[in-house]
């Protein structure tokens, strides 16, 4: 089996191959990197290296820059892979990167130029985020934080995992700043490569309406709408997730 590494301290660089490039996955905002794990077993399983890099979600351009400098430690060809916020973050982190092969986009957002996470979530109706959202909490650079209230978590953000480990996963939860999802994205690397797009037609944080926008927008290769699952779809159906993964990296 090959190695699977969590990017949070030292990162060890891992080397794909032209058959097996490596999966760089991404998460968004109030996920951390465990949120992959499912979708991880599967890929390394079959043979693919995979990285799963600690998104900071401090803002859009400081965390793309944060990831293609780990990016930058893999050696071969390389898919990205970005949940939610994750996407405006792989939208950037690709550009200049000749190694990068797809760009494959889980319940997330593929912005034009200009556009933020907190307008596109709110282009199409049916997002409920805002009122699952608690107190944000001040930081001492003058910034906020935002968490999602654990006694909302389940219902807003992973209805269809078991009780018991969404009530873990909003303990777990990893704030994003306020700043981040109104930060304006200057990348656009899905007009540039090829994109693939997995998404639950139950995700409260962005309407399924904003989510097909995004998709037909890119052009999209393949787009896989997966009846009833929430938005973090990759933990309740990585099997799902891990085959678009898989078309991506073959270029199916």
């Amino acid at each position: 089996m090959l190695p699977q590494a969590h990017a949070g301290g030292a990162i060890t660089a891992v080397d794909g191959t032209a058959a097996r490039p490596t999966i760089v996955l991404i998460h968004g905002a109030f996920a951390d990197s465990s949120s992959w794990d499912g979708v991880a077993k599967k890929l390394t399983a079959h043979g693919f290296p995979v990285l799963s890099v600690a998104n900071p979600l401090r803002g859009v351009a400081s965390d793309a820059q944060y990831a293609a400098s780990v990016i930058g430690s893999v050696k071969g060809p390389l898919v990205l892979v970005g949940h939610s916020y994750g996407g405006m973050v792989i939208s950037k982190a690709a550009e200049g990167n000749p190694d990068v092969k797809a760009l494959v986009y889980v319940a997330a957002f593929a912005p034009e130029q200009g556009e933020t996470v907190a307008g596109l979530a709110g282009k199409f109706p049916g997002g409920t985020l805002g009122d699952a959202l608690a107190e944000p909490v001040s930081l001492a650079d003058g910034g906020k934080d935002l968490y999602i209230r654990q006694d909302k978590f389940a219902q807003q953000f992973a209805a269809d995992v078991p009780p018991r480990q969404a009530a873990l996963m909003a303990a777990g939860q990893r704030p994003v700043t306020v700043a981040a999802l109104n930060e304006t994205s200057s990348g656009t690397a899905w007009k540039q490569l090829p994109s693939y797009f997995v998404y639950g037609t139950a995700d409260k944080n962005i309407p399924l309406e904003g989510l097909r926008f995004m998709a037909r927008r890119s052009n999209a290769k393949d787009v896989v709408e997966v009846k009833g699952a929430s938005h973090v779809v990759m933990v309740s159906r990585p099997d799902t997730v891990a085959r678009v993964i898989e078309a991506a990296a073959a270029n199916k």
